[in-house]
């Protein structure tokens, strides 16, 4: 009874093996794709199967984007991927579609401290609900609540919910950004797109010069937020706009991390997932995350005792997809 476990992303697919016997971190073949040289992922798994003659019974993907009725789209990608489809296609007895911060959230039982860097220690509930979120491209939210015998993931799109800004320099960020886009949801201000908005309202407000070697290297880049993110971070050359840039997202993720955190009461921990949160720990250890995400008025005793920890370990999607799909 082998099963298939799938990270499907817009740039590249992870794809593993597994058995009920050896379990979700231990691999009994694993690739990766570029996924844009696929017509499909139907075309992509076979190919896999066929490189390694394993029979699987069933197979759950993780997948960017919502999953409804059973069927997904990935941005990026012209792959429209129903459950039914692709368990007819690849002749298995079941096929599972998750968002991927549902697969994200599948994960975290299974992780072991090599596999965290924690921020709060806390006091955590047995039991208690668990919550993900997770800034990378965009923002991901989802939590887990516990069913008497494991945990059970949720999916949700609350990255897309509307920014509440707490201090003059968050109202007049979403000033600024409500007359360029209209609706400014959190995602706006707390992922990979969301940093380069921040920048530009911190330039244009006059919060700090921005200079010519990094105007150019920002004219010239497909990706501003790397290069923001890596000055803002480099002790030997420093730049106040791109700090400042880095503090104000900070804060802003410990707001949304303590929001989401309340509204799920996550006893049992909030976890940070996502590719920036890794990339950018001293930041996160300086205190101005901790201080944001326990600020809530009546409630910072609450927020205090929940445990926050940054997951390191990047392939946790799939590790949750194989745990789902072990459980099948």
């Amino acid at each position: 009874m082998l099963s298939l476990a799938g990270d499907i992303g817009g740039t590249k697919t992870n794809l593993a093996i597994f058995s009920p016997e050896a379990g979700p971190r231990a691999p009994l073949a694993e690739a990766t794709f570029p996924s844009g040289r696929y017509p499909s992922l139907e075309a992509l798994v076979q190919e896999f199967l066929s490189r390694v003659n394993l029979k699987v019974e069933r197979a759950t993907f993780g997948v960017a984007g919502p999953v409804v009725a059973g069927q997904s789209r990935i941005t990026n990608l012209p792959w429209v991927m129903d459950e039914l489809q692709l368990q007819e296609a690849l002749g298995l007895a079941g096929v599972r579609l998750l968002n991927d911060l549902e697969a994200i959230a599948n994960g975290v039982p299974s992780l072991e401290p090599a596999d965290l860097h924690t921020l709060n220690v806390g006091e955590p509930a047995s039991g208690g609900a668990i919550a993900i979120i997770a800034p990378g491209t965009g923002l991901g939210e989802a939590y887990l609540t516990w069913d008497g015998s494991h945990y059970q993931a949720h999916a949700s799109e609350g990255g897309h919910t509307d920014f509440a800004p707490i201090n003059p320099l968050e109202i007049g960020l979403l000033s600024y950004l409500l007359e360029r886009l209209g609706h400014v949801s959190y995602e706006r201000v707390c992922s990979g797109r969301g940093i380069p908005n921040i920048y530009a309202y911190l330039r244009d407000s006059g919060c700090a010069e921005e200079p010519d070697w990094l105007a150019e290297q920002l004219a010239a880049a497909d990706d501003a937020t790397p290069i923001i993110v890596n000055n803002a971070l480099n002790s030997d050359r420093a730049c106040d706009l791109c700090a400042a840039t880095l503090n104000s997202f900070v804060s802003i993720l410990g707001t949304e991390a303590g929001n989401l955190a309340l509204k799920v009461l996550a006893t049992g921990g909030v976890y940070l997932g996502g590719g920036i949160p890794p990339r950018i720990l001293p930041a996160l250890e300086e205190g101005r995350f901790l201080d944001a995400f326990r600020a809530k008025g009546r409630m910072s005793e609450l927020m205090a005792r929940m445990p926050v920890h940054v997951i390191l370990n990047p392939k946790v999607a799939l590790l949750g997809a194989a745990s789902h799909c072990l459980r099948m």
